[in-house]
Formats: C-alpha cells, structure tokens, sequence
C-alpha cells in the first residue's frame, strides 16, 4: 500500500482537493479532524489541557479561548501541540494499519512539513498557489488586512519551499476546473504506479 500525504499552506485550496477525492470515493485521513477530536473524545488530550491551560469546562475544552491564550504565546502553542500531535500521529498511524488491503490512501495533513511528518507518507502532494494569491484569497475568505494575513502566513512554512519537496505539485491558481483536471491526471499516475507495483 502507498501513503500519499496531501499538503499546502492556508488558503491555497487543499481543502477543494481533498474533498474532490472524497467525492470520487477515495479514502482521505482528515488530520486537522483529529486534532479536533483530541480536545472533544480524548479524556487524556482534555485533562492535560486544562492542567495546563483551564480552559475546560464541564469536560468540554473552550477552544475560543484556548485559542486567545497559544495565539500570542509561542511557549503554550507548542506545550499544546505537544498535547495533540502524539495523539494525531497514533490515530493516523492506525488508520494506516486499518486500510493496509487498500492500493492507496491519502493523509490530509495541513503541517504536514512543519509538524516533521514526511515520513508517514510514500509520496507527497502539495497545492499550490504563489503567496500573491494566497495572500489575497486569505483576505477575502477570513476578512482581514494584508498585514494580518502575512502575520498568519509567516507562521508556516512558505509555499514555494513546499512546492520544491513535493512529488506532486497541484497548481490551483486557474479555474477550478483546471484543478479538478490535475487531479484526474494525477490519479490516472497514481494508479498506473500501484498497478506496475502490485
């Protein structure tokens, strides 16, 4: 079985991928999901989040104000990223497992590069745009000034360096139908290579 982990930055458009895959029946490993799971399912993730932060409400973490408090602190971000990627790392890895009969899934994974997750994954996809345009389309989708959107920008990796690790680069700064042509013919790849493989 191959991994095939999908990656970009914010606003570039990998949430149009991955859902487009799923709607043609292909199995994708939602990380940013889980990580929301292990602050509602996960009694241990919850517990050393309100050791650490409050927070925690009636079993429940209030993720706005969790939120406030990692924003502007760079010290509580990464004690809670230690908190939740464990947690995500095992929950992707058995998911693996599970599917281990399948020729291939995917593993949406938003950090995929800051988080050191490569080795997870056979093959990486990354979706592209330049950071004009993702720049702009960061704007336009949260409401915010070009100074806001570089702040949050400058936090991750930058795309054009992601661009260089991929194995697959989807291009999304056309159309969307051109993009959903890319994935086609990245699939019909895909599948010639597991097919040559097997």
């Amino acid at each position: 079985m191959k991994v095939y982990g999908i990656t970009g930055s914010i606003a570039c458009g990998k949430s149009t991928v991955t859902n487009y895959l799923r709607d043609h029946g292909y199995i994708v490993i939602d990380a940013d999901w889980l990580s929301r799971n292990a602050l509602t399912t996960d009694q241990k993730c919850i517990d050393q989040v309100s050791q650490l932060f409050g927070c925690v409400h009636q079993g429940i973490v209030d993720r706005k104000a969790l939120g406030k408090i990692i924003f502007h602190d760079k010290k509580a971000k990464k004690q809670l990223e230690d908190i939740i990627h464990p947690y995500v790392i095992q929950k992707l890895k058995e998911a693996i497992a599970i599917h281990h009969s399948e020729n291939f899934i995917f593993l949406d994974i938003p950090l995929l590069f800051e988080s050191h997750l490569e080795y997870l994954c056979d093959k990486i996809i990354v979706v592209y745009v330049d950071e004009k345009t993702q720049r702009e389309r960061l704007m336009k989708r949260d409401h915010i000034d070009a100074a806001y959107a570089s702040t949050i920008m400058a936090n991750q990796i930058s795309i054009d360096i992601k661009k260089e690790k991929a194995d697959f680069v989807l291009d999304n700064r056309l159309e969307i139908e051109n993009l959903y042509q890319q994935i086609e013919n990245m699939m019909k790849g895909i599948k010639d290579e597991n097919i040559i493989n097997e």
